[in-house]
């Protein structure tokens, strides 16, 4: 959706909010695609999300925090009660669930843990740094066993009746949780119904450790067109899997970290929002560094006056190369 129309729905929302009509803001709201809906959903006042949000279904309101910012999230979930944001949790991807809390303090993040009901899947997601294959990995994954057959893994899928995000694979694991193999949902609704597992499955996959930097895990999926990964521990049981969109995301933040690095810009405490003080703090060694630069070369200018006398057409030159020189170091 272009970002007009976004805003369009953004002030039908605050004219419903002022007239009191919370069913037409939610209305408003809802009729977004959810990441339409976190973008709106961001741009509100404090107050106008804490009154919408409550109102908003479970799913719809867990589908808002996926969708927003990190930042964004954990703001929003401070501001939450602790049964209701509990709730939220166990409605959020295990994997985006484990993000929100790794950004609360640590004595909410504990008293929301207490009260989520599935918790024991999100504990051991929090023990992987964010940067990590651990820390991306979504444990929520239909598995197979080799000697299940073609129609008892259909039937699985159909009882299990998993989210739209699924990965087009399955994983094929033995008791222990030792990977062997990979099978496509293609190749499962061709296969004879009662084809086993192990005879149709691929046995060469390629996965990632939890310890592997999300970049190297990103580019791995780029490499190799891979729309799921699957991640093996240390102790080589399979953990979970990394789904395709969060690999974009890796590559996304990624591409803008090494752009901002170029520009001498890359420090991960500043952002648009930062206050004034945060970013003079953190840029001003940076501008001071530029000027005894621009002097130092100023200087170097001066040493040559009577060449610039004599030659006159090369000071014409002189603003070239300086931003020659800018262009260059950028």
């Amino acid at each position: 959706m272009e970002q007009s129309q976004i805003e369009a729905t953004l002030n039908d929302i605050r004219r419903s909010l002022e007239a009191n009509r919370l069913d037409d803001a939610i209305a408003s709201l809802t009729a977004l695609h959810p990441a339409d809906r976190a973008d709106a959903f961001a741009d509100l006042k404090d107050k106008e999300q804490l009154t919408i949000l409550p109102e908003l279904g479970i799913d719809d309101a867990a589908d808002i925090l996926e969708e927003l910012e990190d930042e964004e999230a954990a703001d929003v979930a401070e501001s939450l009660s602790t049964e209701y944001l509990a709730d939220l949790l166990d409605a959020m991807e295990p994997d985006e669930a484990a993000d929100v809390l790794g950004d609360l303090s640590p004595e909410r993040a504990a008293s929301a843990i207490a009260e989520m009901e599935e918790a024991e899947i999100v504990l051991p997601l929090l023990s992987y740094p964010d940067e990590t294959a651990g820390g991306l990995m979504t444990p929520s994954v239909v598995s197979l066993s080799p000697s299940d057959t073609a129609a008892e893994a259909l039937d699985l899928l159909r009882s299990e009746s998993p989210g739209s995000d699924m990965p087009y694979y399955l994983y094929v694991l033995e008791e222990d949780r030792k990977l062997v193999g990979v099978v496509g949902l293609r190749d499962l609704i061709v296969s004879e119904p009662d084809s086993r597992i192990q005879d149709i499955m691929d046995t060469e996959v390629r996965y990632a450790t939890t310890e592997m930097d999300q970049e190297d895990v990103a580019r791995m999926m780029v490499r190799y067109d891979l729309a799921a990964l699957p991640v093996i521990g240390e102790d080589g049981k399979f953990w979970g899997v990394i789904t395709h969109d969060d690999s974009m995301d890796v590559l996304e933040d990624e591409a803008t970290e090494d752009i901002y690095r170029l520009a001498n810009v890359s420090d991960r405490d500043l952002s648009i929002d930062s206050s004034i003080g945060q970013s003079v703090k953190k840029r001003l060694p940076w501008l001071y560094l530029s000027a005894l630069t621009a002097l130092f070369a100023s200087w170097v200018i001066t040493q040559f006056e009577s060449v610039i006398a004599t030659v006159a057409l090369l000071a014409a030159f002189q603003s070239v190369v300086a931003g020659l020189g800018g262009n260059t170091a950028t």
